[in-house]
C-alpha cells in the first residue's frame, strides 16, 4: 500500500485520503469539509464503509473538522458511533467549526465561536453595482495594472514552473508577516495540494505576481470556499478585492449557488468571555478587521459557526481542546514561537521590567549591593538611559538602535558579573543574596540575547 508520511501525526495512507476524497464528492457539505485532505489528519470510517470523521488527536480529545462526512439522515448515528470510538480510545471528543444542521440532527451543546459570511454569486454582480467603496477599490486595482487571471493545475503542480514559483515567494512573504507562529488543523496554508480538485486565481503587475487566491469545493452545496487569499505587502490597494471579485464571476458563470470566505473567529454573538478573549488578543490577531473585510463583500447572510461538545457545561475544555488542535499540540511552544515573531513586543515587556529594576536600584535599602553611593547612581543613570532607548525602540524600530542596545546590555551583563566578582561575592549573606546576584549577572545577558534576536526577527521578515 502506497503510504503517505505526515510529519508528527504518524503515517495515513494514500489510500485512506483518496477515500475519503470519495466520500467528499458525495457527502462534504461543510464549507471546511474539503481542508481534511490536508496533512495531520486522522480519519475513522464508520463500519458501514459509507461515512467518516477527520480529526486531530491532540492527546487528550479528538477534535474533527466540522461534522461527519455522511448522508445527512445517518449523521446522527455516526456521531455515536465516533464518540463510542473515543471514548475506548481514552479521548474526549469536540466538533469545531460546526453549523447549526449538526445540532439539530445530534444533539449537543453548541458554543458559539464566530460568524461565516456566504453568498449567491448570481448576485454579485448586484453586489458590486451597491457598493461605492468596493467599486473604488477595482478601480484603484485596474488604475494601477493589477489583471487577474486563472491558473491551470499543471502550473500549481509544477514546483519549476516560474509561477509557482512566484507564488511560492508571495506565500513565504506572507507567512513571515503574519504576527502568530503557523498553526496547524484547518488553518494550514496549502495552496498546491489537490490542484485538479481546486481552482486558483492569481494577481499580477507588469507580470509579476502580487496576489493569489486558492478555492477549495464543497461539493454537496455545489459550491466555493475561499480559502487562501493572499496579498503581498507592496501590492496596489484593491489587489485582494478584485482576486475576490474575478473568483465571484467566475463562480456565477459556472452556475455555483454558494461561495463563503470562511470563518470570521470570535465575531458575532458569542460569549462574554470570548468577547474580553477577543479584545486582549488584539495585539496578534486583527478580529475585528478580518470581519470588515469581509463585510465589505455585503453577503447575503452571516451563519453562526460553533464548537459542538457532547457534556453540558464542557465548553471550556472544548475551547482548549481545539486550540491545541490549531497550536499543533502544545499551547505553551506555539506561544513561544508566535512572541519571537513579534519583537517590539519583546523589547515593550523588556523596557517595561525594567522601569521597577531602576527604581529598586534607587533605593537607600540597596546602597549596600554597591562599592560606593557613586557606583550605584551610576548603575541608576545607566539603566535611566536604557529604559529610554527601549521605550524608543519599540515606538520607531531601527536596526541600528537595536544592535547598539543589544551591545550595551551586553556591556551591562560583564559589569555586572564583574561587580560580583569582585566586591558582591564576598558578602553574600545567604540563598536570597545570592539569588539577587545571579538573576543581575542573567538578566541583562539574556535580555542582550533577546534585542540580537529581535533584530534577527525583524530584519528576515523585511528581507522577506
Amino acid at each position: 500500500m502506497n503510504r503517505v508520511e505526515f510529519a508528527g501525526h504518524g503515517e495515513v495512507s494514500a489510500d485512506e485520503r483518496a477515500r475519503v476524497l470519495g466520500l467528499l464528492r458525495r457527502y462534504g457539505w461543510n464549507a471546511t469539509s474539503f481542508q481534511v485532505l490536508h496533512p495531520g489528519f486522522h480519519y475513522w470510517f464508520d463500519p458501514a464503509g459509507d461515512a467518516c470523521m477527520a480529526y486531530v488527536d491532540t492527546g487528550g480529545a479528538w477534535v474533527t473538522a466540522g461534522s461527519p462526512i455522511s448522508a445527512p439522515e445517518r449523521l446522527a448515528e455516526v456521531v455515536t458511533r465516533f464518540r463510542e470510538a473515543a471514548r475506548a480510545a481514552g479521548r474526549r471528543v469536540c466538533f469545531f467549526a460546526t453549523e447549526s444542521r449538526f445540532t439539530q440532527l445530534a444533539p449537543m451543546e453548541a458554543l458559539p465561536i464566530g460568524e461565516q459570511p456566504v453568498w449567491d454569486p448570481a448576485h454579485w454582480e448586484d453586489v458590486v453595482r451597491g457598493s461605492r467603496s468596493l467599486r473604488e477599490q477595482l478601480r484603484r486595482a485596474r488604475k494601477h495594472g493589477v489583471s487577474v487571471r486563472e491558473l491551470p493545475a499543471p502550473v500549481l503542480e509544477d514546483p519549476a514552473h516560474p509561477t509557482r514559483q512566484a507564488v511560492e515567494r508571495l506565500k513565504e512573504r506572507w507567512l513571515a508577516s503574519r504576527r502568530m507562529a503557523p498553526m496547524g488543523f484547518l488553518v494550514q496554508l496549502g495552496p498546491y495540494a489537490f490542484a485538479r480538485e481546486r481552482r486558483a486565481f492569481v494577481a499580477e503587475v507588469d507580470g509579476k505576481v502580487v496576489g493569489f487566491l486558492a478555492v477549495s469545493p464543497v461539493y454537496a452545496r455545489e459550491g466555493w470556499f475561499l480559502q487562501d487569499l493572499l496579498r503581498d505587502s507592496h501590492a496596489p490597494n484593491g489587489t485582494a478585492e478584485t482576486l475576490v471579485d474575478a473568483a465571484m464571476r467566475a463562480a456565477a458563470a459556472e452556475g455555483r449557488r454558494y461561495v463563503t470566505l470562511g470563518l470570521a473567529p470570535l465575531a458575532g454573538p458569542v460569549r462574554p468571555w470570548l468577547r474580553l478573549a477577543r479584545a486582549c488578543g488584539r495585539p496578534l490577531f486583527d478580529f475585528e478587521g478580518l470581519r470588515a473585510f469581509k463585510a465589505k463583500f455585503r453577503p447575503d447572510a452571516w451563519v453562526p459557526i460553533h464548537l459542538a461538545y457532547p457534556t453540558r457545561g464542557g465548553g471550556l475544555v472544548a475551547l482548549y481542546d481545539a486550540l491545541r488542535a490549531f497550536a499543533r499540540g502544545s499551547l505553551v511552544r506555539f506561544g513561544v514561537a508566535t512572541v519571537l515573531r513579534r519583537p517590539r513586543l519583546l523589547v515593550h515587556a523588556l523596557a517595561t521590567l525594567l522601569v521597577p529594576w531602576t527604581a529598586l536600584l534607587a533605593l537607600p535599602a540597596t546602597r549596600r549591593w554597591f562599592p560606593s553611593a557613586q557606583v550605584q547612581w551610576g548603575w541608576v543613570l545607566f539603566d535611566v538611559g536604557l529604559t529610554v532607548g527601549l521605550f524608543s525602540l519599540v515606538r520607531r524600530w531601527r536596526d541600528g538602535l537595536a544592535m547598539g542596545l543589544g551591545a550595551l546590555t551586553a556591556a551591562d551583563a560583564c559589569l555586572t558579573f564583574l561587580q560580583a566578582v569582585t566586591y558582591n561575592g564576598a558578602r553574600a549573606r545567604g540563598v536570597l543574596d545570592w539569588a539577587v546576584i545571579t538573576a543581575a549577572v542573567l538578566a541583562p545577558a539574556a535580555a542582550s540575547r533577546l534585542l540580537f534576536r529581535s533584530r534577527d526577527v525583524h530584519l528576515s521578515g523585511r528581507q522577506a
